[in-house]
């Protein structure tokens, strides 16, 4: 088993920022039903149900501007790879509701300690 110090510093703070975003969508009524699901061909940070609608949700987490806000990273490539693993995740599990959503939470560090989350939803599909 890998200890914490052997994993990178980028994987920490992004899964950091994956529990908050877990945390914070709870608050707000979600109900989380899969945390980093992946295959060899996709990626989804988290899987939720909103209501009556399968949510498939990117999260980024920014500890400075180096990189541009949480929000900037989602481009049309990713976009297009986010809509690719939501049909396909929902391919493998049809008891799922039909009404799908990709939402995003950016989680924001580079103002000071205290984070600054944004929720998007609806991003795309």
């Amino acid at each position: 088993m890998q200890s914490d110090q052997n994993i990178p510093l980028r994987k920490q703070r992004g899964h950091e920022g994956e529990l908050l975003a877990k945390k914070y969508l709870q608050k707000n009524g979600y109900r989380i039903l899969d945390i980093n699901w992946q295959t060899r061909w996709a990626e989804i940070d988290l899987v939720a149900i909103d209501g009556d609608t399968l949510v498939f949700v990117e999260v980024k987490t920014r500890h400075s501007r180096e990189y541009g806000a949480p929000e900037e990273a989602i481009t049309p490539h990713k976009l297009k790879s986010l809509e690719h693993s939501a049909l396909l995740f929902k391919q493998q599990h049809p008891e799922l509701p039909e009404a799908l959503r990709i939402d995003f939470v950016g989680i924001d560090y580079a103002e000071g300690d205290k984070p600054r989350i944004n929720l998007i939803k609806n991003i795309s599909l």
